[in-house]
């Protein structure tokens, strides 16, 4: 059940109270105050707030001032960032990049507040197309925050073009990228490090404040090392769509994994990797150096059989999302379950794999006002039962989505009507 802020709550306050903050020392209860955007004030939830808790009155008391969502029982943790999603729910954004915002509105029952809208490679005016589909905000928009544009190609190798038309793929150059900035709405770029080209673009996109990830790649560890010298800080679903490993050939992944300034996304669905080599990556990297992606298609969100998007048909089943000859082009992985598949492959703390699609990839991009739970941090907040399976997702202060059962924890005025 999608749940929107009623009548014209754009500056809403709230209060999330006595909810579990997962934390080094294990989880401690808290009380989270929100006003407008941003969170005002965290407070202990056995203590009322003060006059110096954004001169809030007590939250739990009948005269609160503000309306409340019980995180009794609950991990409050800040909202999840997908920084590769190329579709949902029907919905492909490389060939109707205005869907984007539809796509984000949906987002939020999986916990996400925020998303890279992830542009593959296509037809030459595509990068543009999408750029001015992220202007085009709707009005009254209530969903997932696009921070920029993921443009995954097409300066990618041929050979390990997995999913991408080859047709469309074009060498590194300056005049492709002359309109990519951070500015115009470009928060990452995919590249294949060791084209020839690639330094200079990986340089220009770097001094416009673009984050530059290798993927897509047949580079061996020199040129992937000259590509991190120049500014690459990513990498694009590590083991997928790259040499493998080599015992005397290091590569990307060797790099990768030995290099503590490279941040590694990586598909957890166990179909792009097999849980044993994800716990591999785990101990290489852990949760500092791994990003959880979906690398989601417009078949996530639809039922398993055959689909059509573009021009191309595609087999979604237990066994990923394929084209007819096999290739894998996508999944229909959500984030929410991509952390659950992180616990039980690898055994690690839940607040660890929660790093992993929160502080982790708000620090890769530079998104310093997300991804934590703190004073003046955007009120991105997603409650977790137990198991970590979403209840609410609160993105900016607006509650967006509270899960079937979950209506009674979200006072009245916050929630839309059913229906």
């Amino acid at each position: 059940m999608s749940a929107e802020p009623s009548g014209d709550r754009t500056t809403a306050s709230l209060a999330v109270v006595n909810g579990l903050v997962l934390g080094e020392d294990g989880p401690v209860r808290r009380s989270i105050g929100v006003a407008g955007e941003r969170i005002a004030w965290l407070a202990p939830a056995d203590r009322a707030p003060t006059a110096q808790d954004s001169e809030a009155a007590d939250h739990r008391s009948p005269a609160r001032r503000w309306p409340i969502v019980d995180a009794e029982g609950l991990v409050v943790a800040p909202g999840f960032i997908d920084l590769q999603v190329n579709g949902g729910h029907g919905h492909d954004l490389t060939s109707d990049p205005l869907s984007m915002w539809q796509l984000g509105a949906g987002l939020a029952r999986h916990g996400v507040t925020s998303f890279l809208p992830t542009i593959v490679t296509g037809p030459p005016g595509a990068p543009d197309e999408a750029m001015a589909a992220l202007r085009r905000r709707p009005a009254g928009y209530a969903g997932a925050e696009p921070l920029g544009l993921h443009l995954e190609g097409p300066m990618l190798h041929p050979d390990r073009r997995g999913a991408h038309p080859e047709r469309y793929l074009v060498p590194p150059s300056a005049e492709l990228v002359e309109r990519w900035s951070r500015e115009a709405g470009v928060a990452l770029v995919t590249i294949a490090p060791e084209l020839p080209g690639a330094i200079e673009v990986i340089e220009l996109l770097r001094a416009r404040g673009v984050v530059v990830a290798g993927g897509h790649t047949t580079a061996d560890a020199a040129a992937a090392a000259l590509a991190r010298a120049a500014g690459m800080t990513m990498i694009t679903h590590l083991f997928n769509a790259m040499e493998p490993l080599h015992h005397r050939e290091p590569n990307l992944v060797g790099l990768t994994l030995g290099d503590d300034r490279l941040v590694a996304g990586i598909i957890v669905d166990g179909v792009h990797v097999d849980p044993m080599v994800v716990d591999i990556a785990w101990r290489s990297k852990g949760p500092a150096g791994l990003v959880l992606v979906s690398d989601a298609v417009a078949a996530m969100g639809l039922p398993s059989g055959r689909h059509r998007f573009g021009r191309r048909s595609v087999t979604a089943d237990e066994a990923g999302v394929r084209f007819d000859d096999g290739t894998l082009a996508g999944s229909t992985l959500t984030l929410d379950v991509a952390v659950r598949n992180l616990i039980s492959f690898t055994g690690c703390q839940a607040t660890e794999a929660l790093a992993t699609v929160t502080t982790t990839p708000a620090s890769v991009i530079g998104a310093d006002s997300r991804g934590r739970l703190a004073v003046d941090a955007r009120a991105d907040i997603v409650l977790l039962d137990h198991d970590l399976t979403v209840v609410v997702t609160i993105c900016g202060g607006r509650v967006l989505y509270v899960r079937e059962g979950g209506r009674d924890r979200v006072d009245p005025s916050l929630v839309a009507p059913a229906g």
